[in-house]
This record gives C-alpha cells, structure tokens and sequence, in this order.
C-alpha cells in the first residue's frame, strides 16, 4: 500500500491496544535492527529485549509484558508475531491476477469471467474452476480437475486428473498435486506397476511450497486438511491423510498410508515412515525419523548429536555393544536374585 496507514487505522481494522501518536503513518515493517523512518518492527521474545531499546523504528508491536519497555508508539497485543503477520498483509497487498484467458493458453473447459489463465497454461475437459482463480503461466490442470474461489496456482504447477483444490490455496510453482504413488507389485525379478486409481483432495486455505509433490492415493484419497502448510520440496506418498492447521518444514517426506493428525508440526527434513498414526498436536524435531505410531500429544525428537567424526565413530560402536551389555545386567539380576533367595 503506497500511502500507508495510521497506526489508529490499523488498530481498527485488527484490534490491540494502542499507546502513543495514533495518527503515525506507517508504510512498510522492518526487523527491530533495520526499521528506519515510517516503518513498524515487532518483538515476540525477551531476547531481543536490547534490539527495542536500539530500534529506530517509527513504531512497534510489542506484548503486554514489554509494553513499558519503550517510549515509541507501539501496538500492545498478546501474539505480536500473528499480529505482525497481519500488519504485513495489510501493507502488501497479494497482486490481483488480470481476469481473462491469455491467447496463449489452451482451455477446453467453461470459466468464470473473473478467473485470470496466463500464457502456455492448460486446462483440461470438464475441469470447474471458482471465482478469481488466477493461473500462473504454464500450470497444467488435468481433466475432472476441481479448483475452489480465489485460489493461486504459480507458475508450471501441474495438477493431475481429478484432484481436488479448495478454496482460498495457495500453491507455489513446480508443485505437482496426484502424480502416480510409488506402488509396484514384485513377480519375480521385475516390478509390475499398480495404478494408482485414487485422488488428491485438498482443503481449504492450503498453502503448498514449491516443488512440493503430493502422489494419488492408490485407491481412496491423499487428503490435505483446512489450514495445512507445506514448505518447499516435500514428499507426501500416496494414501497419506493430513489434519487441519498442521505445518511442515523443507525436506520432509511422508511415506504411503501415513495418517497424521491436526496442528502437528514437523520440523525441516524430518521423517515419517508409512503405515503409522500420529496423533494431534504432535511436534517433530528437525531430522527426526518417525518409525513408529504416536499416540500422545508432546514434542518427540530422535536425533544423534553431531561429533567429530572419530567421536561419532567411537561412540556408534558403544551403541552396538548395548544390546549385548543389556543381555549380561539381565544375567547378572538373575544371579543375584537366585544368591538371595539362598543365602
């Protein structure tokens, strides 16, 4: 938004409390360190407690519990990270797509009037589409494709046959939603394909990353609940069920039949082997491999801590030892078990 707002604007529009010249115009966000003149910073944790007092910052947004801790105007919110989130919308505005087909697309399916299709787009037979659904160029949709109002698709992502989009997604180029799982049936010395006859469904306000793929299901559905955010360069195998509002980090990798629950969280390369349950509000660490069902909520991490690498050496021996060692205390228990009943 070229013009800005005041900070008593943005106060009606998302709430808060303000403190301070409400009639501030601010025109972009900046971090506590970079923010200069007419910009707006936010902070969410007592570490940056210092950056705030150094700010030079028009304004801030700030919890309850820092209000006091500067003289600047600033918005007082108990979630200034959501907040900030907002702040951000409300000054950069997502670009509207131009509705209209670009000659260069080739479209064999009716649209609404407000959908925007960009150049060397394809759109297949009996494919529905809602209102200001804008087409990046090159994105394929497949036929029997379903895609919800105000969706966007960037550039050269390819949505296979009869996968569904919700409402409101957001999917950033390369993806490719309901490309074949990875099921093949062994005879012998060869592999005999399974064709994956399932779909991808996709719920509302989805955001997918780039290069993310999403395979059909081979019979039923992969389902990608409300509100799931996926980062770039995920894996999701096919079968694979999602809850709402959880999130993913780059990397991950889901393998087939996975059912994870809602407001899961899994951090950057973790993963996630197929055929278990994860239950709700399940936090995955970084690099953390999932071999086995979770049912209780709580934060899991199964890393190795880094070493050097003759460290490391030394001690991957001791672990294989343990097993071994374990079987000598057990040995060991039962002699003196048998030493106490005699004496």
């Amino acid at each position: 938004m070229s013009g800005g707002l005041q900070l008593d604007e943005i106060v009606a529009r998302l709430g808060g409390v303000l403190q301070g010249d409400g009639s501030l115009l601010v025109s972009q966000v900046g971090s506590l360190l970079s923010a200069g003149v007419g910009q707006i910073a936010f902070i969410a944790s007592a570490k940056y407690r210092e950056q705030l007092q150094r700010t030079r910052a028009a304004a801030v947004i700030v919890p309850p519990q820092f209000a006091d801790d500067t003289l600047l105007p600033r918005i007082v919110h108990p979630n200034p990270y959501a907040y900030y989130a907002r702040v951000v919308a409300l000054l950069n505005p997502a670009a509207q797509g131009r509705p209209g087909v670009h000659p260069g697309a080739v479209v064999h399916s009716p649209l609404p009037a407000s959908v925007s299709v960009g150049e060397n787009a394809v759109v297949g037979e009996d494919v529905r589409i809602g209102e200001n659904v804008t087409l990046y160029p090159g994105c394929v949709l497949g036929d029997g494709v379903c895609v919800g109002d105000d969706s966007v698709l960037y550039a050269n992502v390819v949505v296979y046959d009869r996968c569904v989009i919700g409402r409101r997604a957001i999917i950033h180029a390369g993806a490719v939603i309901g490309a074949d799982g990875f099921g093949f049936a062994r005879e012998g010395e060869r592999w005999i394909k399974i064709p994956q006859i399932g779909r991808v469904v996709i719920g509302d306000d989805v955001e997918i990353g780039a290069n993310t793929s999403i395979d059909r299901a081979a019979l039923d559905d992969t389902v990608i609940g409300d509100g799931v955010k996926l980062d770039n360069q995920i894996q999701v195998a096919h079968n694979v069920s999602i809850g709402d509002h959880t999130a993913m980090a780059g990397c991950v990798g889901i393998a087939g039949s996975a059912r994870i629950g809602r407001r899961c969280t899994v951090g950057g390369a973790g993963m996630i082997s197929g055929h278990l349950e994860i239950a709700d509000d399940v936090h995955v660490s970084a690099g953390t491999l999932v071999a086995k069902s979770l049912s209780r909520p709580g934060a899991y991490t199964g890393i190795f801590p880094l070493a050097p690498h003759q460290e490391w050496l030394h001690n991957a021996a001791q672990i294989k030892r343990l097993a071994k060692l374990a079987e000598r205390v057990a040995e060991l228990e039962k002699k003196l078990e048998l030493m106490g009943k005699t004496s």
